[in-house]
């Protein structure tokens, strides 16, 4: 099954993937050599470290390349033909029933960042807005309670 994700998503990956196999892992295995130089591996905490630090490092690029290799890539600015309409990828104002304002991009799992805007497009949130277009309202549940927004505008940026 492809997981959606942002051209920016994908990319950050990548960059992280990449950041993996051309400095921590090549930094990693030199650690490695230089722990077992020292001689006694059963006592020796920095190989272990190294050891354990290397599994870490592999397990990600694993899980990093998976991800990328079931990634549906998505450009937010190729979703001009939706209609107005939220869907994944979609910028999104909203205003509660007390007038705060906020804006949202509905991404992928590994792109979400709340501080920086990003939900989830499986958050409560994104599920309330996904289909809806602006001048809709919509009701969300959170862990407060049931909340009230009404879409202002939905872009593709």
């Amino acid at each position: 099954m492809k997981t959606p994700m942002t051209k920016r998503g994908a990319e950050l990956l990548k960059d992280e993937l990449h950041r993996l196999k051309t400095i921590e892992r090549p930094a990693n295995s030199k650690a490695i050599g230089e722990a077992r130089a020292h001689g006694d591996l059963s006592e020796n905490a920095e190989y272990h470290a190294a050891r354990e630090r290397a599994g870490f490092i592999e397990g990600r690029i694993a899980e990093l390349e998976s991800k990328l290799g079931n990634a549906q890539i998505i450009d937010p600015k190729l979703l001009q033909d939706s209609g107005g309409r939220c869907v994944f990828g979609a910028t999104v104002d909203v205003e509660d029933a007390d007038g705060n304002a906020a804006t949202w991009q509905i991404v992928g799992e590994d792109e979400a960042d709340i501080k920086k805007g990003r939900i989830s497009v499986s958050s409560p949130m994104a599920r309330g807005l996904i289909g809806k277009e602006a001048g809709e309202s919509v009701e969300v549940k959170t862990p407060g309670g049931v909340k009230r927004y009404e879409i202002i505008d939905v872009r593709y940026e």
